[in-house]
């Protein structure tokens, strides 16, 4: 009975948090079951909004989950590219640490998720589902005679692992608009990474992404890849935009020691960042996670050192929007 009271006291005094099971593990190579399957669990957990935006070319479901309350936007996309999935590791990791401070009031980072209430996120952690598949698992799984189609379209290699494109050989961060009739060093056909394709939006996944970004209007965009720790925020910007733009790439730059990059005067054009500062005159951020790798995927170790530098950067992004765009209105 005296151990029982001890017990408890010392439970009074200092009380013991109990922390939620997590339905996100970002330490895993992060497939698109999976990513589905933990959207799914996430948007019951916390009530979020989970919406489909289109499908890929195979058929895949393309899907967007908001983080907040407020009225107004910004959104964070990852794997535009097949072997960039660990952006969407990052992703998913937020959309759940986001989810349960804002329930519960807490901070992270030095940043209030009261900002949520003002500027919600939307998140779409995999817009290539289908390169993602063939990165991770290969070609096996289609029929024999497609192998070698796809055989070609990797010059060759029977080896996966560098597949950028998505699952018919189009390179999604090269189909959008800005600057696309002016790419230069590009395939000529399907291939598994730099072909533009014949137009732009071409292909269904990228075509519904800039869709869905028109219809939710975002104050702010941020698109993840890899690889190189480099911030990426110039495409042509109007003089008037330039001084608001580089404070908030070199804000970010401050948070992750990611290098900025300057702007050059060739820029290539075709991305969807390109797209967005052009199509609506706001900042958007490519940011490339982890050290420089080759034509592959980065190790799942990366992830850790990953995580801390961008944890808190989807609240920095929206509370810079809440300067920007809504107290310069006041």
């Amino acid at each position: 009975m005296l151990k029982l009271i001890i017990l408890l006291c010392v439970f009074l005094l200092f009380p013991v948090h109990i922390k939620a099971d997590r339905q996100v593990n970002p330490n895993q190579t992060y497939s698109y079951i999976q990513m589905k399957h933990d959207l799914v669990k996430l948007a019951k957990t916390y009530n979020l909004p989970l919406i489909k935006i289109g499908e890929s070319e195979f058929g895949r479901d393309l899907l967007a989950v908001k983080v907040g309350e407020g009225q107004h936007s910004i959104l964070l996309n990852g794997s535009h590219h097949g072997r960039e999935w660990l952006t969407t590791n990052v992703l998913m990791n937020m959309v759940e640490e986001y989810a349960a401070a804002y329930q519960q009031g807490n901070s992270i980072g030095g940043y209030s998720t009261g900002i949520l209430d003002t500027v919600s996120i939307w998140f779409v952690p995999m817009v290539n589902p289908d390169g993602v598949m063939i990165q991770q698992k290969g070609i096996e799984q289609l029929p024999f005679l497609m192998q070698e189609v796809y055989i070609d379209m990797n010059q060759g290699e029977s080896d996966f692992k560098r597949w950028k494109a998505n699952g018919l050989g189009i390179d999604l961060n090269r189909q959008y608009p800005a600057g696309w009739e002016s790419i230069k060093g590009d395939q000529p056909s399907a291939a598994y990474s730099h072909y533009k394709g014949q137009e732009p939006l071409q292909a269904k996944e990228a075509r519904a992404l800039a869709r869905f970004t028109k219809k939710k209007n975002p104050l702010i965009t941020a698109s993840y890849h890899t690889s190189g720790h480099e911030l990426y925020w110039y495409y042509y910007n109007k003089l008037l935009n330039l001084h608001r733009d580089f404070r908030l790439v070199n804000h970010i730059s401050k948070v992750t020691g990611y290098k900025v990059s300057y702007p050059s005067f060739n820029a290539v054009g075709g991305g969807y960042s390109d797209w967005f500062i052009q199509e609506f005159q706001r900042p958007a951020i490519t940011l490339e996670l982890s050290y420089l790798v080759k034509e592959t995927s980065p190790p799942l170790s990366a992830f850790q050192e990953e995580w801390k530098r961008n944890r808190a950067i989807g609240l920095l992004i929206a509370d810079e929007a809440i300067k920007f765009f809504i107290n310069s209105e006041k």
